[in-house]
């Protein structure tokens, strides 16, 4: 496996020395806590639309007035299309990346404009840009979750060995995406497809690059541990009342959420996949390696690290 090539873009000149010196830092650390957190800001740096509208959502319940001629929701939507433009201006994302995005966009809005009708979740504040009851500003969110898997492929140099035919992939998200409607009106297949997407990703791995070190993963381990922490954002969408759910008062979101999120993301990454298709490693060794190998690694019997 090959680092990842440069990318240029106008903020280079202002995060080289930033890497350098955090670079220069973490050496000074072990291999273990340097690559944890090296992972750290790495995750950090891939999430930063998503973190960004989180952070604006936590602010703007704290502090927007009551009164102020401009919505909350509104307003959100205004700081939503200017991080998207910051983006691309900075070339973060390309604009490839940003029409893929844009495609997840279109899909969430729908489902959620589908969603508030049947009464699974509600905008109890008032907006202008709205469809549906819905504020326009939601599909950022949807998107945010494009543009993280996106900029972690780029990030983690990621490759996936075992990975399913394409085919197979866009059939499983059409099923995903039809059930969250029809379960409202006919059976819910969802654990029909749960279990077709166990079987379908079941030996398919993630290996990503942190420092020098290869490690993997997999694919359904990393998502499930993704749609913990989406889990952990909805939560902070319900606490900051910027959606609530039905019923009295805040409350914890059900960890059945979780399930929901993990094919959500299914979506989202056959969506990103259109314009990354999945690489496979370049090293033999992780092209054929499966979970014996892995927790082999995982237990450090496997001394030397898969750089190449």
């Amino acid at each position: 496996m090959t680092s990842p090539a440069p990318v240029n873009h106008p903020l280079a000149p202002f995060l080289q020395p930033a890497r350098r010196w955090i670079r220069r830092t973490l050496l000074r650390l072990p291999e273990g806590p340097r690559e944890f957190v090296l992972f750290g800001l790495k995750m950090a740096w891939s999430c930063l639309f998503g973190a960004a509208m989180l952070s604006l959502m936590i602010v703007t319940h704290l502090v927007w007035p009551h009164h102020a001629p401009l919505h909350r929701y509104d307003f959100l939507l205004l700081c939503a299309l200017v991080i998207q433009a910051l983006m691309l201006w900075t070339r973060l994302e390309t604009l490839d990346e940003m029409k893929v995005i844009l495609l997840y966009h279109l899909i969430g809005t729908v489902m959620e404009i589908f969603k508030t009708h049947v009464g699974s979740w509600i905008y109890p504040e008032p907006s202008i840009f709205h469809i549906g009851g819905v504020p326009l500003f939601t599909g950022f969110m949807y998107g945010s979750v494009g543009s993280f898997i996106a900029r972690a492929i780029r990030v983690f140099d990621m490759r996936f060995s075992f990975y399913p035919k394409a085919w197979k992939t866009w059939m499983l998200a059409a099923a995903i995406y039809i059930n969250f409607f029809t379960h409202h009106y006919i059976w819910d297949l969802r654990n029909l497809i749960f279990a077709a997407t166990a079987t379908l990703y079941l030996r398919t791995f993630v290996w990503f690059r942190i420092d020098r070190r290869v490690h993997a993963m997999p694919f359904l381990l990393a998502g499930t541990l993704t749609a913990f922490f989406l889990w952990l954002a909805e939560n902070i969408g319900t606490v900051t009342h910027t959606w609530a759910y039905p019923g009295n008062g805040w409350h914890l979101v059900s960890l059945q959420k979780m399930g929901a999120w993990g094919l959500l993301l299914i979506i989202s990454f056959v969506t990103v996949a259109l314009i990354m298709p999945p690489r496979a490693p370049e090293s033999e060794t992780a092209r054929t390696s499966g979970y014996r190998y892995w927790l082999n690694n995982l237990l450090r019997r496997n001394k030397t690290p898969l750089s190449t």
